[in-house]
């Protein structure tokens, strides 16, 4: 009984255990890569500085709004949260790069046919690739988010508050924004293989057209602007409940990300490196 044991159960846990190396070994091979290059910790930095900057500026504006003497302006006591979140528009394209850095940089030096050797999966390679960009600017993110409720909250005064649950979530909502932005970036940078093309596509995804959508009396064009990555990513960091929860935004951005792995996984595959 025992040797029909063995011989029922090894050719099923053998090739997942294989495969599970493999994968871990891909992913391994992606973080030295991502990790070597000075453009990464570049990058990084530069989305420090945004965000500092950013966060800054915005806290500026709301205390001003408050002391002026303009009584429209008044804003009131706002949340650091929401002057995280509002900076997280302008800080997004900088780490975006990172993602679409991943791939397209390889395309350019011509070392993705290096990588496909050592892996000859092409959906392994990216899969390996997203989970790498993907964890990087969530990591990234949440170290923003603590940088922005860092300089945002002394400089709000006594025009600012900072719940601790509440700043933490919003903290862990702009990493999870950034993550899957990092992601998009990615898979349309794997199906394009340029970063202007890639850059200029993602910036008419997220800004452009949902903006020229956006028309105060058009309802219908409102709607189809609503589920664009950057508005279904901004209703989600911002809690709203109109047009659609919280989550649904989330999902949306998500759907997203996913759908641009599968059209890079389908350009991978189609295309020579």
């Amino acid at each position: 009984m025992s040797t029909q044991t063995d011989a029922g159960t090894r050719p099923a846990n053998t090739p997942a255990t294989g495969a599970s190396a493999t994968f871990r070994g891909a992913v391994a091979a992606e973080w030295t890569k991502l990790s070597s290059v000075r453009s990464t910790w570049w990058t990084a930095l530069a989305g420090l500085l945004v965000m500092f900057a950013s966060a800054g500026q915005l806290a500026i504006y709301v205390a001003n709004d408050n002391t002026n003497d303009d009584p429209t302006d008044d804003r009131g006591i706002v949340t650091v949260g929401s002057v995280l979140i509002d900076s997280v528009e302008l800080t997004q394209y900088v780490v975006l790069a990172l993602g679409l850095l991943a791939i397209t940089a390889e395309f350019t030096s011509g070392t993705i046919r290096t990588t496909l050797q050592c892996t000859p999966s092409r959906g392994r390679v990216l899969l390996a690739k997203a989970a790498v960009a993907g964890a990087v600017t969530f990591v990234l993110g949440l170290l923003l988010g603590g940088v922005g409720a860092l300089v945002a909250r002394p400089v709000l005064g006594e025009w600012g508050s900072a719940p601790a649950a509440g700043t933490i979530g919003d903290i862990v909502a702009v990493a999870a924004y950034l993550a899957l932005i990092g992601v998009l970036a990615l898979g349309l940078g794997a199906a394009l293989r340029s970063a202007v093309l890639t850059l200029t596509v993602l910036l008419a995804t997220l800004m452009i057209v949902p903006l020229s959508l956006q028309e105060p009396d058009i309802d219908v064009l409102n709607r189809i602007a609503d589920v664009f990555p950057g508005v279904a990513g901004g209703h989600f960091l911002a809690g709203d409940t109109e047009p659609y929860p919280p989550l649904v935004g989330l999902l949306l951005l998500a759907g997203w990300a996913g759908a641009a792995l599968l059209l890079g996984r389908a350009a991978l595959r189609r295309r020579d490196a």
